[in-house]
């Protein structure tokens, strides 16, 4: 099944295709709204500015996808592999990414509000300038990560891991740190008001 094909079959009313194949297709600037695309294959697809509120994207495969500006608000992506994907700018609020694979991905200004990111794999992304305030980060692996100007506000970082993620200027206000992985991190000009901080000898703060 093609791109055409699943645009034609979404606009008469389907909305399941599970497990459909889409590898390399280009869907950029098309509504897909509420469709279900559990388990798809959408490798190296091109999505940018899709409307995909609310899909069901369960254990889908979108590594390498271009997903830049696209519209994930509400999206189901637990499990889903998303390596090395362009998010750049998209909208994220409120999906659900538990467990998903977000590797050296790009979400550079991506909209992560309230979203729940709970034993996601962000080891090596790129989040500088994303919004995550609010966000479900327990048990999330950011081993690596950059989150340079990102606003962390009143996340929860229960049991993450940050090792040698990068902090600079970070807003990290209201933030429990007590049972957070901070190996090799450093806070220099973090924002953190009203932030709960491990031992004063284990950290890095101006």
């Amino acid at each position: 099944m093609d791109a055409d094909q699943i645009l034609k079959r979404y606009c008469a009313g389907e909305r399941n295709f599970t497990q459909v194949s889409l590898h390399l297709a280009n869907l950029s600037e098309v509504c897909l709204a509420g469709i279900n695309l559990d388990r798809a294959n959408l490798t190296n697809a091109t999505l940018s500015h899709a409307n995909l509120r609310g899909a069901n994207l369960i254990e889908a495969n979108l590594t390498a996808a271009a997903l830049w500006r696209t519209d994930l608000s509400g999206a189901n992506l637990i499990w889903a592999t998303l390596k090395a994907a362009n998010l750049i700018r998209a909208t994220l609020q409120k999906a659900d990414l538990h467990k998903g694979n977000l590797v050296k991905a790009d979400l550079r200004l991506a909209d992560l509000r309230d979203a729940d990111l709970s034993g996601a794999n962000l080891a090596g992304a790129d989040l500088r300038y994303a919004n995550l305030s609010g966000a479900f980060l327990a048990k999330a692996n950011l081993t690596g990560a950059n989150l340079t100007g990102a606003n962390l506000s009143k996340t929860d970082l229960s049991y993450a891991n940050l090792t040698k993620a990068i902090l600079f200027k970070t807003d990290l206000s209201y933030v429990d740190f007590t049972e957070v992985n901070l190996t090799d991190v450093d806070f220099h000009h973090c924002i953190l008001k009203g932030a709960i901080l491990p031992e004063p000898s284990l950290m890095k703060t101006s």
